[in-house]
């Protein structure tokens, strides 16, 4: 038998596992499950022991589907949602049995806490250059602020604080330590030294000797023990990688390694990345240390997906499917006659108005339903281009960008965002781009490949290339500047909105 790579993506709706062979083929593949728990509004949390058992679980289906595979796993690479903050006692044992989340917003008001000390005047930027990223809740330095501040004896219990990847590393090899790519979405990793900040541990009053080694994901961590291969069915002595957070892992997975090219991951909302050397420094826009050593400076749309799934809803009380929509709104031409979308149907987390709203603009008598669906589709990439302007480095032109999720499958979306942006589009043809993320790491760690770019350069694939249409991009170019003065002074209607509703409430 050939040598295959494990590789585990810990996502926040279950764990996978996969076999991924010498040439980057997904052989097997089993998932797992877990609950997401809301104990109140604004709060989320899992269990880390439901990660374990599910990714125990998962390589036992995979290797049960391949007799004899467990022997000729050259390494393992597990990647993981991002900011779950997890807490473990000396013994290993955790000392608060659910991790508040990414999406858990408890922290809000520690958040504003630190705004109000530090967060307005010449003295934001210095707080930007110590971490890369604006505050939000998100970030685990604050998720800590408020453990130690509501669960006291949790907090001074716990020697480590691991992410979920880091978790589930800990039950494999029983040694604790995080990657750069998660560290540097804590808000406590300086993004000079790549080390934890000072600094910021002493602004936000935490331990520095609760924080695990800063080390690189493609480093070795340890080896598989002998409870955690009776858990699993692997190999006692299996080679164990540092790993990486699920999305610079899958930003790696796409084919995304280097400077020039660009991610658009549109699920929910969309995600925009481009890879740079250094990251940017500015209130709207986030940065996360990426598998290979570069920067990956990128902005959200909070809706991104859920626009078109917004249309879906309203407009047909969800009778038709995606694909009719996307149908429909190939019936009107490019560029909607003139009728604009903007996209804010759920704010924008890191605006200057976090409380945003969506509109259409510009409806005429002629326009209808054809028009409205495509402006929708439309509006996102409109929205989407103005955030790439801000992260686009100075004098690097986008060479490609690689479009995954959800959003990579509407063919009249890619359409429509190759011409916006006037940049090719290519599609992944594994969806898995966690999981590939996981195996070049793995592959390049054991020495099948020399550096990750040729790792990526053989296992990557791509199942289909959007080229722009010139004359597309012609009516989205002058279209742009209406869209931005139309976001630019919308602004200054959104709090009255608020107070509306709140007199209506």
């Amino acid at each position: 038998m050939e040598t295959t790579y494990l590789a585990i993506d810990v996502g926040t709706g279950s764990v996978r596992a996969a076999l991924v062979d010498a040439s980057g083929k997904i052989r097997r593949l089993a998932a797992r499950e877990h609950e997401q728990i809301v104990p109140r509004y604004g709060w989320s949390e899992q269990r880390p022991l439901d990660w374990w058992t599910g990714a125990a679980h998962a390589i036992r289906e995979v290797l049960a589907a391949e007799p004899g595979a467990a022997q000729h796993i050259a390494a393992i690479c597990a990647c993981g949602q991002m900011h779950g903050t997890v807490l473990i006692d000396a013994d290993g044992e955790l000392t608060r049995e659910a991790a508040p989340l990414w999406n858990d917003k408890r922290s809000a008001a520690q958040v504003e806490a630190f705004r109000a000390r530090h967060g307005s005047g010449p003295g934001a930027h210095a707080w930007l250059a110590r971490t890369a990223n604006p505050p939000t809740p998100a970030w685990p330095g604050f998720k800590l602020q408020w453990i130690r501040q509501h669960e006291r004896d949790a907090y001074e219990r716990a020697t480590t604080v691991l992410m979920p990847k880091d978790y589930v590393n800990f039950r494999l090899t029983g040694e604790r330590a995080c990657d750069w790519s998660d560290a540097s979405m804590t808000f406590l990793m300086d993004p000079q030294t790549r080390a934890w900040s000072p600094v910021m541990l002493d602004a936000l009053g935490l331990d520095a000797h609760k924080l695990p080694p800063i080390r690189a994901p493609h480093e070795l961590l340890g080896a598989v023990t002998k409870a955690a291969a009776q858990a699993t069915g692997l190999r006692e002595g299996t080679p164990v990688l540092v790993g990486a957070a699920d999305y610079p892992a899958s930003v790696l997975g796409s084919g995304v390694y280097e400077r020039g090219l660009a991610s658009d991951i549109t699920g929910t909302s969309s995600i925009i990345t481009v890879i740079a050397d250094t990251p940017m420094l500015h209130p709207e826009v986030s940065n996360v240390a990426t598998c290979e050593g570069l920067w990956g400076r990128f902005t959200l749309l909070d809706s991104g997906g859920d626009a078109m799934r917004w249309a879906r809803r309203a407009f047909h009380e969800n009778a038709l499917s995606y694909e009719d929509v996307a149908r429909k709104a190939a019936e009107a031409p490019v560029g909607a006659e003139g009728l604009f979308f903007l996209p804010y149907l759920t704010g924008e987390r890191l605006s200057a108005q976090p409380n945003s709203r969506a509109q259409f603009f510009g409806i005429a008598a002629h326009h209808g339903l054809a028009h409205l669906h495509r402006a929708v589709l439309e509006g996102v990439a409109f929205g989407v281009r103005r955030n790439m302007a801000m992260i686009q480095p100075a004098g690097v032109a986008i060479e490609r960008l690689v479009a995954a999720s959800g959003g990579a499958k509407a063919a009249l979306w890619l359409d429509i965002k190759a011409s916006m942006y006037r940049t090719p589009v290519l599609v992944p043809a594994e969806v898995e781009c966690g999981v590939m993320g996981c195996a070049l790491l793995a592959a390049t760690a054991t020495g099948r490949f020399a550096t990750l770019g040729d790792a990526v350069r053989r296992f990557v694939r791509f199942a289909r290339e959007v080229q722009p249409d010139p004359r597309a991009a012609d009516t989205y170019d002058r279209m742009m500047p209406i869209f931005e003065r139309l976001y630019t002074h919308s602004q200054q209607f959104y709090d009255d909105l608020d107070r509306l509703a709140g007199d209506n409430a």
